[in-house]
């Protein structure tokens, strides 16, 4: 159990971290950047897996031509999720991010409600609509949705539910992913060096040193969740969560300096209640239906 604690907050940790890590490239493009993470994951992942000598998964999704298709899609949405928060660490927009994987958990309530049948408890339709009411204000005090949030809380949910269903675990299926989008990344890394273009013509050996990085910074904390995630109850997990976007939201306010005005922070007010009622509610459940010793 303790072991288990500790894999996951390393994960979480590190996940939250990330911005200090994308804040070093911000001159390369946020998208050059994902697909450079892709490329590197890709070469990290299959050197694990030499290692760990787990090849009978390959030959039998070759032929299932659904669960190749599902992956796919999974890749789309975890490079377009990686794609926007990359964008937005280098952007100042890392309150943003951090506000999209704060709500994360309750969006996976609303689509295990959509497309699971899943039944909310009436404690989790409460957490619901106090975060969307937090959303709406952010909305309204701002001028627009906060759409950097929303759309990696939308993204990562529905490549959470992709994967939920997956037959796959944490290190196959992210090898699998970045292996469909390899072909992309190796091409349009090849088109840019070849037109002269991008961080492998016109990088310092400093920032090409922080791409090839970016295999084992995007698998090693990959490979920590999946090991603390068999080791301790998913509610504990759950809590656990919110380590990686409260790192990002005080690096964001306190190491670079976003603004989090008075009236904003009345939206994140919203939403971490949200988060106490949902957290609470789960915990009380454990607790009600742990065998009695």
């Amino acid at each position: 159990m303790n072991l288990g604690l500790l894999y996951a907050a390393l994960a979480y940790t590190a996940w939250g971290l990330f911005p200090v890590y994308f804040k070093q490239l911000v001159e390369v493009n946020a998208f050059e950047v994902v697909m450079h993470r892709m490329v590197w994951s890709f070469v990290f992942l299959m050197v694990v897996l030499m290692v760990l000598k787990r090849w009978a998964w390959l030959r039998e999704v070759a032929r299932q031509p659904r669960v190749l298709l599902a992956f796919g899609l999974s890749a789309l949405l975890l490079s377009a999720n990686w794609s926007v928060y990359v964008w937005a660490v280098q952007n100042a927009h890392m309150l943003d991010a951090s506000l999209g994987y704060f709500i994360l958990p309750l969006v996976n309530v609303a689509m295990g409600f959509a497309f699971l049948h899943e039944r909310p408890r009436p404690a989790q339709w409460l957490a619901v609509a106090v975060a969307a009411s937090g959303v709406l204000w952010l909305t309204v005090q701002a001028g627009r949705l906060p759409w950097v949030a929303l759309v990696l809380a939308v993204t990562f949910g529905t490549y959470g539910l992709l994967r939920k269903v997956a037959k796959l675990g944490a290190l196959e299926g992210l090898t699998l992913e970045t292996m469909l989008l390899l072909p992309v990344a190796v091409t349009l890394l090849g088109w840019w060096t070849w037109h002269g273009q991008g961080a492998l013509v016109q990088g310092n050996p400093v920032t090409l040193g922080w791409l090839l990085l970016a295999g084992p910074l995007t698998a090693i904390p990959l490979l920590l969740f999946a090991a603390g995630a068999r080791r301790i109850p998913l509610a504990t997990l759950g809590l656990l969560q919110y380590i990686s976007p409260s790192l990002q939201m005080l690096l964001g306010v306190w190491l670079y300096g976003e603004p989090f005005e008075p009236a904003r922070a009345i939206g994140f007010y919203l939403i971490w209640a949200a988060l106490v009622i949902y957290s609470a509610e789960g915990l009380w459940l454990m607790r009600r239906w742990s065998p009695i010793k």
